[in-house]
Parts: structure tokens; sequence; C-alpha cells
């Protein structure tokens, strides 16, 4: 038995080597793969709804259509990828590009009704764009003032290109903040199931119209109002920049008070949908009766102890206390029974009766699969709270996983297997995946872009 384990003890070095320098193998074929691929994002203006130039998810199933969370963050990839690579002129080059993602949404927001659209095809129909109803169908994720935020960041602050747009922004937080938010909590809620970003999520996915505060959309929604005062400052507008900021800090309150569980130390989305109380009298069993006079609800609204990854975007948004990060990495993330799986976070705990793997399309699945936006995400909220060794090895799953599938497919893919990294669904898909050239930069300790 001793000589087994002495045996195993001086074999662990030659493994552990291995490992690394699979890793860095892996490094080298994504920068090569990405560097040589990203222009397939750039979309020149097309058909009768796209005026400005755009950036596209890529692959067959996303050409020529621009999306909402997706454009922006295929915007920050680029930029790693420009930082790495480019040089001067392919930033001017990929400038139109970026800004175009955000005007051509703004061109389809009424400075009066702040409807946005969430995603804009070459071959839509301009005039059939907006729904009768605007104010009780999802519309564009809130991340268009982070994505112009970014922009201006990465272009020394200069926000003169958003002069006339500005209030269609305002315009739309203000629909947000008018039409899709509760009342009693100052959460924000999702008016139905439809393209909501994290297609099949089981807190919101067939769950009755207007119920669910998520924890996904507060988080975007707490950093968009960020990025509101940003851009509010950079265009000289500090009673608005003020105002919200105002907003930002009364929606981390809320967040921190009705998404926060202490029972299982993480962050959920939240059930608004219960009954009033009336205090209206009716006759039941042959006498007028009051239905809970004697105890009226005196709660807002139920938590949702779904272990969905999005819980963790409180890191990624610094919604999360230090104490409650915490929690959030030792209790929850880094269980295998639940997030933790060998190729990254599981969009969905295991020990949830809804985890599944399937293959589908419309709505994509995230009960289970990894993807390459949540791994990142949750990777950035470690590093910004310290978790630096957790971070790392998150980040060495990530550069496995799409290594391995460059190696086989010569392609990358947009969800995985958690345990085998096997590929799922949609080859030759870009997007998000290349944020992995963000993880990488900060393993190797060079200049990192993230976004706003």
């Amino acid at each position: 038995m001793r000589v087994l384990l002495l045996t195993l003890l001086a074999c662990m070095p030659y493994v552990l080597n291995a490992q690394v320098k699979g890793t860095e193998e892996h490094r080298m074929l994504i920068k090569q793969h990405v560097y040589q691929d990203y222009k397939q994002m750039y979309r020149q203006p097309s058909g009768g709804s796209l005026v400005y130039p755009y950036l596209t998810p890529g692959s067959k199933q996303y050409d020529k259509v621009l999306w909402d969370w997706d454009s922006w963050l295929s915007n920050v990839a680029l930029r790693q990828i420009l930082a790495d690579k480019g040089n001067e002129k392919d930033k001017r080059e990929a400038l139109d590009f970026e800004r175009g993602c955000v005007l051509n949404y703004l061109t389809y927001t009424s400075p009066d009704d702040g409807y946005m659209p969430m995603v804009i095809d070459s071959e839509s129909d301009p005039e059939k764009i907006k729904p009768a109803d605007i104010y009780h169908t999802n519309m564009h994720k809130p991340v268009i003032a982070q994505h112009a935020a970014f922009i201006t960041q990465q272009d020394g602050g200069d926000a003169s290109w958003l002069q006339g747009h500005f209030d269609r922004m305002k315009a739309f937080i203000h629909n947000y903040q008018t039409h899709h938010r509760h009342a009693e909590t100052g959460l924000f809620y999702w008016q139905d199931d439809l393209a909501i970003g994290v297609d099949n999520d089981p807190s919101t996915f067939f769950r009755p119209k207007g119920s669910s505060a998520s924890i996904y959309l507060n988080c975007l929604m707490y950093k968009e109002l960020c990025a509101m005062a940003y851009l509010a400052r950079q265009l000289n507008l500090t009673e608005d920049a003020n105002q919200y900021g105002r907003a930002a800090m009364e929606l981390i309150d809320a967040v921190r008070e009705y998404c926060w569980d202490e029972k299982d130390g993480m962050f959920y989305s939240v059930d608004l949908n219960l009954l009033p109380y009336t205090g209206e009298s009716q006759i039941i069993f042959g006498k007028d009766f009051v239905l809970h006079e004697g105890a009226p609800r005196d709660y807002p609204c139920l938590i949702q102890r779904i272990g969905c990854w999005s819980g963790f975007m409180a890191l990624w948004a610094g919604i999360a206390t230090p104490e409650q990060a915490e929690r959030m990495v030792k209790e929850n993330l880094l269980d295998e029974r639940n997030f933790c799986a060998p190729y990254g976070v599981r969009t969905l705990s295991k020990l949830e009766k809804m985890y599944n793997t399937r293959a589908t399309h419309n709505p994509s699945n995230w009960q289970g699969p990894i993807w390459g936006i949540s791994n990142y995400m949750v990777f950035r909220g470690l590093v910004d709270y310290g978790f630096d060794k957790e971070a790392r090895e998150l980040a060495e799953k990530t550069i496995s996983l799409f290594g391995q599938d460059l190696q086989k497919e010569g392609a990358l893919h947009e969800y995985y297997d958690p345990d085998s990294g096997a590929p799922i669904i949609n080859k030759g898909f870009q997007n998000w995946n290349y944020l992995v050239l963000n993880m990488i930069a900060w393993m190797e300790h060079r200049a990192v872009v993230r976004e706003f």
C-alpha cells in the first residue's frame, strides 16, 4: 500500500504538468480560432429594419439578427480581441458596428412610451416591430445603457454620439420603472416568459404573467441604472445622474431584502403572484364572513427556492455583501451535488426536479447545460469578490471546454453537457463564448477588458 502511495505521489507532478500543458494548448487554440474568426460577427445595414452596422451572435441560426444582451456581451469580447491583437485602425473600424448596435435599437424607441424591441431581424417589417400592447409585453433587457456606457468608456469617455438619443434611453428606463416594477417591493418583473434571455429558467418559464421578479432581471437593472448615471454625468446632466444613482441604491436595498435567503445562503427570484387582501364580506357558513380578517397577508412576495445560476449574478452586479458572497460560494457554487460541474457552473442545480440537459431550441435550454456566458459572469463575480482560486478553476474549466470543442469539432457551440463537455446544440455559435479570451487575459496577468 505504501509503495502504491509513493508511486502515485511520484506521478502527481507529471499529471499536473499534463493538465497545465493541456490548458496552455487549449488557450493557444482558442486564441488562434477567435482572432481569425471574430469579424464574422460584423454586419452591414441590411433589409429595411437595420439602418446601422451591428454585431451578430454568429452561426446560421442567428445570421443577420440583432439581439439585445448578445450584442452587448459580444462587444465586450470583441474589445478584448482588439486589446490583444488589434491596432488603432481595427478599433476605429469596430466603433461603427459597436455604436450601431445601440443606435439601431434607439431608432425603434419612442421618447413618448419608451418601448424598445429585444430583437431586430433584417427581414422584419419596420412597421410591425412594435407590439400592440407595449406595456404588457417583454421588451429589450435592461442592458442598452450598459452597452452604451461600455462603448463610451472604451472611447475615452466620449458620449457625444448619444446627443439627441439620450431622451429615448431615459424613456426606456421610465417604461420599466412605470410598467415593469412591483410597487410593494420595488423589484422589477417579467411580463411573461418570452425571450427573457435565460429562456426556460423555471423561475419564470410557464409562470403566470407578471409574477416573476427575476433575480437575473433585477441584477441587470441595478447595473443599468448605474450606467444611466454614468452616461448622464458624461453628458453633463447632473440632475439625471443623481436621480439614477438614487434609484440604483433603492434597488440594491430591495434585492437584498426580498431576494436574499438566509436559510440557503443564496439569492433567488421571488413570486409576486399573491392575492390581495380585500376585506370584503361574503356569506360563508350561513353568515357574513371576512376571509383572512384574523391574519391578513403582511408580506409582499414569496421567495422562490429554485437553484438557478442567475442567483450568482448578485456577485457579478456587486449586490451581495461580502458575508453573503462567502456563503454563496462555499454553500452553493462549490457543491458538486448542486452547481459545480467538471466543465463549469450548471445553469440549474442538479438537485432540482426540473434539471435536464436536452437539446432544445426556441427556447434554448437553461435547465442544466453549461453556457459560456454563465461561466463568464460567475467568474467575473468571483474575481470582484476576491475568490481568485475559485475564479481560476472556473476559467480553466471553460478553457478546457472550448479547447476540446475546437479540437474535435473545429467550432464552438451554444451550450454543453456539464459532465462530459460534449456540445449539445448550434455549431458555430460565437457571441459571448468569446469572453473566454477575457478569462485567459486575467489568467495571464494581462490587461483585461470588462463590461461597464
